[in-house]
């Protein structure tokens, strides 16, 4: 798979309704649920089924569930390029609990529940301040 096929996937995901736990393509999802459906779309069967998580599991746990789960399971990325999926942390000294996909000119899409739906944005400063980490599916090409 190529990084456009990726970012192509992402694509077809959005106006997709946000919908917590969710990860059905026109149906709902959330930013997990996003990453998801790529991966199945693209790969196949997930290597982890995520367990129930509520809105707000990242403050009640206080562990890096979704940093440790990705680095399993994906590749570290040095840099940001179509396709690489970034991970956020919305405050300093908070587990992450947010991700999308980089599409290309600076953009991302992503899962949103403020936005309602799955959207493609500018990668603006707040965003990119909040950037925890980037990582690539595995097996990906130019």
């Amino acid at each position: 798979m190529n990084r456009a096929q990726i970012v192509a996937a992402a694509r077809g995901w959005i106006g997709t309704r946000y919908h917590h736990q969710a990860s059905v393509r026109g149906i709902g999802c959330d930013c997990l649920g996003l990453v998801r459906g790529i991966w199945r779309e693209l790969i196949g069967p997930e290597p982890e089924i995520a367990p129930p998580y509520t809105p707000d599991w990242a403050e009640a746990c206080q562990r890096e569930t979704l940093l440790e789960a990705s680095a399993r399971n994906f590749v570290e990325a040095d840099e940001i390029r179509p396709g690489t999926m970034l991970i956020f942390r919305w405050k300093t000294l908070m587990p992450a609990k947010h991700c999308g996909i980089a599409s290309d000119d600076g953009r991302f899409i992503h899962a949103h529940d403020s936005a309602g739906r799955v959207v493609e944005v500018s990668l603006s400063k707040p965003w990119a301040r909040r950037i925890a980490a980037k990582f690539d599916f595995p097996g990906v090409t130019d």
